[in-house]
């Protein structure tokens, strides 16, 4: 499965790249191939682009806070927060698996 990933907490620090390495290696475990943006206090990183959204199956955002939906139209998108994904990022990844078979 191919995911990409938008992680953004509020103050744009420790939580976005926390969610980030926990989605990366969930997804590594599990797998699956993931691009994961992160929109932290020196911007945007990694930005995904039109191709890698092209080519996911699903879309997760693990944000505390706004972000543009609107390039993931027509994607399954999972949104949570940034401390879901430390806890249970196997977990989400998961429950995205089951959500394309259904």
């Amino acid at each position: 499965m191919k995911l990409v990933a938008v992680c953004a907490c509020t103050s744009g620090i420790a939580h976005t790249y926390m969610a980030k390495e926990k989605l990366r290696k969930a997804a590594e475990s599990l797998g699956h191939e993931i691009h994961i943006e992160t929109q932290g206090t020196i911007g945007v990183e990694d930005e995904l682009t039109p191709v890698q959204i092209a080519e996911a199956d699903a879309v997760i955002l693990a944000v505390d806070i706004h972000v543009e939906k609107g390039r993931f139209k027509g994607k399954r998108v999972m949104e949570v927060p940034t401390s879901l994904v430390l806890k249970a990022s196997k977990q989400i990844i998961q429950k995205v698996e089951e959500s394309l078979k259904a």
